[in-house]
């Protein structure tokens, strides 16, 4: 392997972890933690789903997948629902209060970026950012 190949692997992943965490510290997640966050966050991208199910996903106990959901609920950031299937279960959603709460969060997330780009990048350097992101989006399909 080249050593060009091995210096860009580590390369990219110290970045994106770095540049994650700091848009992640643009939010005002002082309402939720990163485990409640992360529940919400996969309600919304992978739709409703049972709490067993939420519990496996982000690899916790049932119990404390419960105590995750219940906060959640008790922000109205979420909803519950019968299992049309099996009405011993209920499915968790997130609330309309919910996508807007993520909604929110992603905005303020982008807004930062696009504010860091505009005023600490040239349109030359934004150009060679934008053609490296195409490489990435290559390379992330690979």
């Amino acid at each position: 392997m080249s050593a060009s190949a091995v210096r860009a692997a580590h390369e990219i992943r110290v970045v994106i972890g770095r540049l994650r965490r700091r848009i992640k510290e643009t939010y005002d997640n002082e309402e939720l933690t990163p485990s409640q966050t992360s529940v919400l966050s996969r309600l919304s991208k992978e739709g409703p789903a049972s709490a067993s199910a939420l519990a496996a996903a982000e690899r916790v106990r049932p119990q404390s997948m419960a105590a995750t959901l219940a906060v959640l609920e008790e922000h109205g950031l979420i909803q519950r629902r019968p299992d049309p299937h099996d009405g011993r279960r209920q499915l968790v959603s997130t609330s309309d209060t919910g996508s807007a709460y993520l909604d929110d969060k992603r905005r303020a997330g982008e807004e930062w970026l696009a504010q860091a780009l505009e005023t600490g990048y040239t349109e030359a350097e934004r150009e060679t950012i934008l053609e490296a992101l195409a490489l990435l989006d290559r390379l992330s399909r690979a």
